[in-house]
């Protein structure tokens, strides 16, 4: 398992994740994001992005975080989180926002809750667009230095695996096309003589 930039390619499969798991990218742009993809597979297990906000004061929100549900329990949202905060350190950001209820999942890393009002102006603006989607919204603020990775989350995701293979799509056939292969037909490849 490891975790990579996304590429122009992955953007069907980012589209579709996101409306899966009902995750809401109004602007986006698949540079943005990164892909947890199994090595030996090549299955996309997770995905996250990290949206650099150009106001007069920039800031940067890791946001639409998501974790396909057979990969999920195994570190694989918490590798994606550390690969933003690296994009975030890379770009010379002291500070990562992000803005969601589910606030229990990103305090392990050493984000901690802010009051809207403690906010600089951009920042509690976003949270306020947040919220109008989802009202349990905080805002949370880390700053780079202070991630940290349990150890729990990096040992599982060394030996990540879906939680079921009988879960995965069959493979297509011919057959599921219409197609007979012992049939000639006007484009078949099967020539007789």
């Amino acid at each position: 398992m490891y975790v990579r930039d996304a590429k122009n390619r992955d953007e069907v499969w980012l589209l579709d994740s996101l409306e899966e798991l009902g995750l809401d990218d109004g602007s986006f742009r698949s540079r943005d994001y990164v892909i947890a993809l199994d090595e030996e597979s090549g299955e996309k297990a997770g995905f996250g992005r990290i949206r650099v906000h150009k106001t007069d004061e920039p800031f940067c929100e890791l946001t639409c975080v998501g974790v396909s549900e057979r990969w999920r329990g195994q570190g694989v949202g918490a590798h994606v989180v550390e690969r933003l905060v690296d994009r975030a350190a890379a770009e010379e950001f002291e500070t990562v926002y992000g803005f969601t209820s589910d606030h229990g999942y990103c305090a392990q890393f050493g984000f901690e809750a802010v009051d809207a009002e403690d906010l600089p102006e951009g920042p509690r603006q976003r949270l306020d667009r947040v919220r109008e989607v989802d009202g349990d919204a905080i805002a949370l603020r880390l700053d780079r230095e202070a991630f940290s990775m349990p150890e729990r989350l990096r040992e599982r995701f060394k030996v990540a695996a879906p939680a079921s293979a009988g879960d995965a799509e069959p493979e297509l056939t011919a057959e599921d096309f219409g197609y007979d292969e012992e049939t000639p037909t006007k484009y078949s490849t099967n020539l007789r003589r």
